[in-house]
């Protein structure tokens, strides 16, 4: 065996007797099971890390630092929380005496199709599905860090890009929300900036794929959607590229209407369980609607209906924007506008929960990690999630949500600052054929 390939192949062995160690001694997992989702996650580990073409050094660095956030992960996947007794057990319960994947024929929740699918294939297994769900969304994890990872590589550089890669696995609000809490933001966001990132490499066909999967999931993938416009002006999508995205969709879903739901009860979702959201105008998030004035209001429809405006007219103005500069449309502004889209729209949206600003966490870190001086950006951002993590978990507020409003609007701002500076400063780099004749001039 060459000496190159000892230390990966020891570190990765080393890895996943670890990880299935700590699998194993959950109850009923048992040792095959450990083994087997070991190998899977190490598996993942190493096609990421693989992925970002690292530089050696930080390579180690980077595969030491994620397997430890791995295992950390592992550590937490027996606490259940209520959203998993009250929903996710009892779905796939019901989908375990429906015949799994026959069971997709009835609609048993509000979670759209593909998530639906992943719990039908959970109920054949002897795994608790508690585990199952969480070990499922510490994958999308490192789907998520890799895009990211890939986003900075390609924007900054590969050192960057690997920084990037373990400081999103560190995240609190991306560790909380797969390995305490056992959620799914990690998919939808994942596949939604993995997405983003193969438009701007150039894989217009792959991109509307994720960004169909991604939709498919979970209709929160809405925030970051609007940044198609800017791709077609960009040419980074063409128009040919469009129907991509609803075949996907099509395909994603179509597991239901094999097993007998009706086409259009399928294809219309999103539209069917929207009385699910609640007629709250604010759960457990720090959008506007969690100032004082709101909870004073008796209008609430006109509230929300004004909310509902306000982002509507953010995603024309950021348009309208993008046509008017759209010969100086560059990966940079793409990137800061997907940032101002994901803070502003929850922040302007009505009935938005404690989860739904997970966008905007994660590419605050992105951004900071092309310009480190954005980095308050990313305190600011944990703390308005953070603080409706906190209500979910203790029942209590650590401090009104208001508070987390006041530091979204700041990284807004910042956000604004630097998509308008991208779309707007002088060009500072020389035109190519001025260039090419000054590298002729001769010496002085």
């Amino acid at each position: 065996m060459k000496r190159s390939l000892t230390l990966p192949l020891s570190g990765a062995f080393l890895f996943w007797a670890a990880e299935a160690a700590l699998l194993a001694r959950l109850p009923g997992f048992g040792l095959a099971g450990a083994v087997i989702a070991a190998l899977v996650v190490t598996a993942a580990l190493a096609g990421s890390l693989f992925a970002l073409r690292l530089p050696r050094r930080v390579l180690v660095l980077c595969a030491v630092l994620g397997a430890l956030l791995l295992l950390a992960r592992t550590l937490f996947f027996a606490r259940e929380t209520s959203d998993f007794t009250d929903f996710l057990l009892p779905w796939t319960e019901k989908l375990r005496r429906l015949g799994g994947l026959r069971g997709l024929g009835r609609a048993i929740s509000n979670y759209n199709v593909p998530y639906m699918v992943l719990l039908a294939l959970f109920s054949y297994l002897k795994i608790p599905v508690l585990y199952l769900i969480k070990l499922s969304s510490t994958l999308f994890d490192l789907l998520l860090a890799l895009s990211l990872g890939l986003m900075v590589r390609r924007l900054g550089s590969g050192v960057r890009g690997g920084v990037c890669f373990v400081l999103t696995l560190a995240l609190p609000t991306v560790f909380i929300n797969s390995a305490l809490w056992g959620q799914c933001d990690s998919v939808y966001v994942s596949l939604g900036l993995l997405g983003l990132w193969l438009c701007l490499a150039e894989k217009p066909g792959w991109g509307m794929a994720a960004f169909g999967l991604s939709f498919a999931f979970k209709l929160q993938a809405v925030f970051l959607l609007p940044i198609l416009f800017p791709l077609l002006l960009a040419g980074k999508v063409k128009w040919f590229h469009l129907p991509i995205f609803p075949a996907v969709y099509l395909l994603a879903v179509s597991p239901a209407i094999l097993a007998g739901r009706k086409f259009l009860d399928v294809l219309l979702f999103y539209v069917n369980s929207a009385s699910t959201a609640g007629s709250g105008l604010n759960y457990n998030s720090a959008s506007m609607y969690s100032l004082l004035y709101f909870y004073r209001l008796t209008d609430t429809d006109a509230a929300a209906k004004a909310g509902i405006l306000a982002a509507a007219l953010l995603c024309l103005l950021v348009c309208v924007l993008f046509l008017i500069k759209r010969k100086r449309i560059t990966e940079r502004s793409i990137l800061f506008a997907s940032l101002l889209l994901c803070c502003g729209l929850p922040m302007l949206l009505p009935h938005m929960h404690d989860r739904y600003f997970y966008f905007c966490d994660v590419l605050t870190l992105c951004t900071a990690c092309l310009l480190p001086a954005a980095a308050p950006a990313v305190l600011l951002s944990q703390l308005a999630s953070l603080l409706g993590y906190h209500a979910y978990f203790f029942r209590r507020y650590l401090l009104p949500m208001r508070f987390g409003f006041y530091g979204l609007v700041l990284t807004a701002l910042l956000a604004a600052f630097l998509f308008l500076d991208a779309l707007f400063a002088p060009d500072k780099t020389p035109p190519k054929g001025k260039k090419a004749a000054l590298d002729k001039s001769p010496s002085p």
